[in-house]
């Protein structure tokens, strides 16, 4: 149970209360998209609604959600114990770091790299029986997830690269279940991309100066803390603008709409509770913050498309 433990802390399995609502909302739009004409219309020459081909899809396909998150779940697993093993020198002269399971000595950095190959493999494997393309695409979802660990060695835009592997997330989910691309979905994506890209910018700040010192790339390294703060500020706008432009493109709601003021306000707030002189927030800004964003943002979105049959 405790070596459990260990690889769960490793992997900040916690965590994934960023993409994986983001996943379910490409999961449900997916669901939404679905074409399922030769089902129906029923007697009556109603189209099917967003419920009966919920109904549908788990009934011929009930193991596809669980594919999903279990893709999910792999490929973060995979991505987060391969940076930690790149990492792992650096880690243990970060004083911030030097807890973590390698440098602590509670995990062999052996076993963790065998962990990531484990959880790569089991990535490629799922995805094979989701649908063609999906599998075909898995190997670049990798090298995307897995190449973000180098490029802090030389481009500060390793922030951008972070965000996204994690916008892989709604176009991925929804790929699964319809096998198409689509530009809502896309939206979604790009509304990850800047919003992981800000909030990385944020969390970069407490290693500004560790991270000059090992001559190693981010926004804050480079720019310094006030600047860096801008350029997460521009991010979270560009990810705000995107969520609004999905409302329209995808006619959402009212319940849509509320989401996406919960959504921009928690951006505002994290922005208000943190400055480039004073980092003590930067855990609630982090974590509660986008946790809170990422969570109350899906159930509204999800909420809507079943409410409104949208």
């Amino acid at each position: 149970m405790s070596v459990t433990k260990n690889y769960l802390s490793l992997v900040k399995f916690s965590h994934t209360i960023f993409a994986m609502p983001f996943a379910l909302i490409g999961f449900c739009l997916g669901i939404r998209n679905l074409d399922i004409s030769d089902q129906s219309p029923n007697a009556t020459g109603i189209m099917p609604t967003m419920w009966n081909k919920t109904i549908y899809l788990f009934r011929e396909k009930g193991w596809l959600f669980l594919l999903v998150l279990l893709c999910m779940v792999f490929a973060r697993n995979a991505a987060m114990s391969f940076n930690r093993y790149l990492d792992r020198k650096y880690d243990a002269l970060n004083p911030r770091t030097a807890v973590r399971e390698i440098p602590a000595g509670v995990l062999s950095s052996k076993n963790v790299l065998w962990f990531t190959v484990l959880n790569g493999v089991l990535f490629v494997v799922a995805t094979y029986f989701i649908n063609n393309i999906c599998f075909y695409l898995s190997p670049v979802a990798l090298l995307v997830v897995l190449g973000y660990s180098y490029t802090k060695r030389f481009t500060a835009l390793c922030h951008l690269v972070l965000g996204l592997g994690l916008s892989l997330a709604p176009i991925g989910a929804y790929l699964a279940v319809t096998g198409v691309f689509d530009t809502l979905p896309i939206l979604f994506s790009f509304a990850v991309l800047f919003w992981v890209s800000g909030f990385d910018i944020i969390y970069a700040l407490q290693d500004e100066g560790f991270d000059r010192s090992q001559q190693l790339y981010s926004i804050p390294s480079v720019l310094g803390g006030r600047k860096a703060l801008r350029v997460s500020e521009l991010l979270h706008l560009l990810s705000a603008t995107a969520v609004v432009a999905a409302a329209f493109k995808g006619a959402f709601g009212g319940l849509y709409w509320a989401g996406v003021a919960v959504f921009i306000g928690m951006l505002v707030y994290q922005h208000s509770i943190v400055k480039a002189s004073d980092l003590r927030r930067v855990n609630l800004a982090f974590m509660t913050a986008n946790g809170i964003a990422s969570v109350v943002f899906a159930v509204f979105v999800i909420a809507d498309m079943f409410v409104f049959g949208r």
